[in-house]
């Protein structure tokens, strides 16, 4: 059974975003590292690089396949996490702390609601 923190939003693409005033910060979730396996590989986008909302931000390489990695929402990419460029160990060992991935300046907080909090994301892998 994957850890499915409360306190987070999630979306049907297996990325969980954290919410801090108009800037989130996303990562993949407990459930997609448990589903890829080993990440040996993570791609990630620049800084300054603007997202519509299920454009695709990167790619995470496991020892199984290459996954797209899908940005739950719209906005700019104001930082990222480049020490998963040199070691992606935290993807697969803390999901939701040292593994996250972008942070995102939403064009409009209201596209929040498109997301699932934790009960219905649980519904949504089948736990």
């Amino acid at each position: 059974m994957s850890n499915i923190p409360a306190d987070l939003l999630y979306s049907k693409s297996h990325e969980w975003v954290r919410v801090d005033g108009d800037t989130v910060t996303i990562g993949i979730t407990d459930h997609a590292q448990e589903e890829l396996g080993d990440v040996v590989y993570a791609s990630l986008p620049t800084v300054g690089r603007i997202l519509a909302a299920e454009d695709v931000f990167g790619t995470v390489e496991s020892v199984k396949a290459v996954s797209d990695l899908y940005s739950p929402l719209a906005g700019e990419v104001v930082e990222v996490n480049s020490a998963l460029e040199d070691d992606q160990t935290a993807i697969n060992g803390d999901p939701y702390g040292a593994a996250w991935m972008l942070k995102l300046r939403l064009s409009d907080t209201n596209q929040l609601s498109s997301l699932m909090d934790a009960d219905a994301y649980r519904t949504e892998i089948g736990e």
